[in-house]
């Protein structure tokens, strides 16, 4: 990995790693969620970089995904649980970090068996070490504590602009699990828990978009083109939000028109929230790591 690129890597889990502690010092029961996601967005602009992808903020059996919509009122209810998902990027070299806040100490149990995954987890990571047993180590601690992994959910490699880069690092032990760590690369190890079934499925609220392909012909009306446009432009192959385009397009009901048009067009791909098939309480915690040339695992995000 060439040294100024993994420069970047680290400057942006720093920055990640300020913002993710900030935003998570402001959950608390009646604070709206978009005031949550907006000042973690704004501190990572503040602070020299931009956003990897929208700050998710997902309460409760919702897992992942959910990032406030323009005029969001949601508010954090009394005792949720409550995973902040934060990416960060410096010249599109990405680190991506999660944290949960419980505000009610009987989930405590559940966090600390999702952070001792995680924590074990990093530690058995080096070069040539498989993908499908860094899934038995976080299956194993959830279990050992008598809670589930989210078997289908997991953590993943990056690239630059690329948040989710081909490799999946699952969650839970599977023999057929392909693929091992390499020098050169960098990876998000996301371990999920929950009491719950251990299974999400997509829910209808679509918050998060972000650009798959700009060769294709297709006839344009004038708002799709300017928001695909703005889109190209400002995030490249990056997840955005509906929020990050409002003045492009200030009718917010033409611009998600446009949105779910450029989807059904193949432009876009959505990203729905997640959630807990049997609507169990959902943790995670998430960092970032950096394998060097010489095999040295840097988490950028601790």
């Amino acid at each position: 990995m060439m040294e100024e690129a993994l420069k970047k890597y680290i400057e942006a889990g720093r920055i990640a790693k300020i913002v993710r502690d900030e935003g998570a010092k402001l959950i608390e029961a009646g604070r709206r969620l978009i005031d949550v996601c907006e000042h973690v967005e704004r501190r990572t602009r503040e602070l020299g970089a931009a956003p990897a992808f929208p700050c998710n903020i997902s309460v409760n059996e919702v897992a992942a995904h959910y990032s406030p919509l323009v005029g969001d009122e949601s508010t954090i209810p009394e005792n949720a649980v409550v995973k902040l998902d934060v990416g960060v990027h410096v010249d599109g070299y990405i680190a991506d970090t999660a944290v949960t806040v419980a505000l009610d100490d009987r989930w405590n149990p559940l966090l600390e068996a999702v952070q001792e995954a995680l924590s074990k987890a990093l530690d058995a990571v080096k070069p040539g070490v498989r993908f499908a047993e860094i899934g038995r180590v976080i299956e194993n601690t959830i279990r050992s504590r008598g809670f589930k992994p989210i078997v289908n959910l997991g953590g993943h490699s990056l690239a630059r602009y690329t948040i989710h880069a081909g490799e999946s690092i699952p969650n839970a032990y599977d023999p057929m699990t392909r693929g091992r760590f390499s020098a050169g690369k960098a990876y998000a190890i996301e371990p999920f828990g929950t009491n719950g079934s251990g299974l999400v499925y997509e829910g209808d609220i679509v918050a998060i978009y972000a650009l798959v392909c700009t060769g294709l012909r297709r006839r344009l009306d004038n708002v799709s083109k300017k928001v695909l446009a703005a889109i190209r432009d400002r995030f490249k192959t990056l997840p955005f939000s509906e929020r990050w385009l409002a003045d492009v397009e200030p009718d917010i009901e033409k611009l998600r028109r446009s949105l779910r048009k450029l989807s059904r067009m193949g432009f876009l791909v959505r990203y729905p929230i997640l959630i807990e098939k049997a609507k169990g309480i959902v943790a995670q915690f998430e960092h970032t790591i950096v394998i060097t040339d010489d095999g040295e695992v840097i988490v950028t995000t601790s």
